[in-house]
């Protein structure tokens, strides 16, 4: 009799991703093996994602999918932010489902599916937290996973933050860190397995540490990992909250070499009114000091950020001011989204009044300039040389990431010849589009697999 198999669809942001890959790895321990196929599979899961309307439409549809699809003897595990807020909703849309586990129970799904295959279940297995934590991972369970050679770490989970249009406090409760002990294990573990960039994430990095006593604990952190794994190149942080980006942590990373020169800070809005609306950080002078002095101490400094468009009540000249703060501080990378509609979220009462082209039409206002502001951004590395990790090859060509670009939402670097993946490869810029750059291996670099 052959192992048993799964097939897992991950949905939604890398935080999603670091549990799909900690699943998968407590599965393999256990016996099961990875199919590509979901015919092939014993047991189907999918984790899910809640945070926004297209997101559940997404979820709903792939579990609809392999519940329509499940042949006699396979399981159908739903998972995620989608189960955690809407689970008797997902059994009543979804008929099939057998299993269902909660955003912080990801580490339970050998336990779940044992208690399915040990006997019959007319209703399906209800897995929901019963208090915050971030799993049992400083218990042993594996989270190490590295994609080429890079690795999300995340460490922490849930948000205590009071913005008015996001659902996940309601998804995954306040924050809870790590213990520093568990991430700098991890770290270690993500070294061994070859990992030349470790990510790190949380829905805000910056509020790591809080509920354990810590004071800046991010830089504490930081502090402590750069050491801890000398042969980790490059160190990235993302969802920096706006208010939060300390002079500590600015100078910790300014003095770390292997930390990278990048922040990921999403503002969600440069007009006062509006951010007051969504209960932002609404102190538009601290963002433009912010960002000085992070140039200041790092003038290499890549900035993303994310923006909302079409809250309720933004007004033309709301978003003209938008419009202004992005010509003024010209981010290097900009992600932005429409206003979703979120029942129980503190911005229900407001409704969705701004109709779906008046948004449109901001939202392609709004990249248009980003785009041109990208584009000069890029234009200005053609001549220099750049470190690029070499992600994938083929055709003649290498594609790849500077410190510039963050896994799956930035740019790349396509490179004439084909380099060994996981390299890190001196390149020369020659060429700028809007979001990627074209370039060509240093004299100096590796060698070429087919030159």
């Amino acid at each position: 009799m052959s192992d048993p198999s799964f097939h897992l669809v991950s949905l939604g942001c890398a935080k999603n991703s670091v549990d799909s890959e900690s699943m998968a790895e407590l599965m393999m321990r256990a016996g099961y093996h990875a199919v590509l196929y979901p015919e092939e599979a014993d047991v189907l899961i999918v984790n899910t994602c809640g945070f926004i309307g297209p997101a559940k439409d997404e979820s709903y549809a792939v579990l609809q999918e392999l519940a329509q699809g499940k042949s006699s003897g396979q399981l159908l595990i739903a998972a995620g932010c989608l189960t955690q807020r809407y689970g008797q909703e997902v059994i009543q849309k979804v008929p099939g489902i057998d299993g269902i586990l909660g955003t912080r129970r990801w580490m339970d799904i050998v336990k779940v599916l044992r208690e399915l295959r040990a006997g019959d279940h007319p209703e399906p297995v209800y897995h929901l937290p019963e208090a915050e934590t971030v799993g049992l991972d400083e218990r042993g369970v594996p989270r190490v996973a590295v994609q080429g050679a890079s690795a999300y770490l995340k460490i922490a989970d849930g948000c205590r933050r009071p913005c008015a249009f996001c659902a996940i406090p309601l998804i995954k409760g306040t924050a809870v860190s790590r213990p520093v002990e568990a991430i700098l294990s991890e770290a270690h573990a993500l070294q061994s397995a070859g990992a030349r960039e470790i990510n790190l994430i949380a829905q805000d990095t910056t509020d790591y540490g809080h509920d354990l006593g810590m004071k800046d604990g991010l830089a504490q952190l930081l502090e402590q990992m750069a050491p801890a794994v000398p042969d980790v190149d490059w160190i990235r942080v993302l969802y920096a909250y706006p208010g939060y980006v300390t002079d500590r942590l600015v100078e910790v990373m300014a003095s770390q070499e292997r930390i990278l020169p990048y922040i990921d800070m999403p503002l969600q809005h440069g007009d006062r009114g509006t951010l007051l609306r969504m209960r932002r950080p609404a102190n538009i002078e601290w963002v433009y000091q912010t960002v000085d002095k992070l140039r200041t101490a790092m003038p290499d400094l890549a900035l993303r950020t994310t923006f909302i468009v079409g809250y309720p009540g933004e007004t033309e000249q709301e978003f003209e001011n938008l419009l202004g703060f992005v010509q003024d501080l010209r981010f290097d990378r900009v992600g932005a989204f429409t206003f979703s509609f979120e029942p129980g979220t503190t911005s229900e009462p407001l409704g969705d009044p701004i109709p779906e082209e008046i948004k449109q039409e901001r939202l392609e206002r709004l990249m248009g300039i980003q785009q041109s502001i990208s584009l000069e951004k890029n234009q200005a590395f053609v001549g220099q040389t750049l470190d690029v990790l070499i992600e994938g090859h083929g055709d003649g060509i290498s594609v790849g990431r500077s410190y510039r670009d963050a896994p799956e939402i930035d740019g790349m670097v396509i490179v004439e010849g084909e380099i060994p993946i996981g390299e890190i490869a001196p390149v020369r810029i020659t060429g700028a589009l809007p979001y990627d750059l074209t370039g060509t291996v240093d004299i100096q670099g590796p060698q070429l697999i087919n030159p």
